[in-house]
């Protein structure tokens, strides 16, 4: 599920959590890799989606096309290949909407 309106769809995410406390704790952080990649780490905490089971997501297709995702310590944690950041961001708002 690829869609070009992730970010669009995760600004809404991002807004629906912010209370006025969330946002002051809890956040988004996308930070690129060395490998080349994205690393993205988003916030669960005080959220609907907190203790909401998450299957672990590992696809290698090449060295430059790969997608990594868990939840862990009420965090949803992705790494994913230099032209995998729009793919995994959808995977992460197709699960959070289900």
């Amino acid at each position: 599920m690829t869609t070009p309106n992730s970010f669009n769809e995760l600004q809404k995410w991002y807004l629906a959590q912010c209370n006025g406390d969330w946002e002051h704790q809890f956040g988004i952080v996308i930070e690129t890799l060395d490998n080349p990649g994205w690393s993205l780490k988003i916030d669960l905490t005080d959220t609907s989606i907190e203790r909401k089971p998450f299957t672990e997501i590992a696809l290698e297709r090449d060295e430059q096309d790969w997608i990594f995702c868990t939840v862990e310590s009420k965090q949803f944690k992705g790494s994913c290949g230099p032209k995998n950041l729009i793919e995994m961001l959808a995977l992460f708002l197709g699960w959070a909407k289900e």
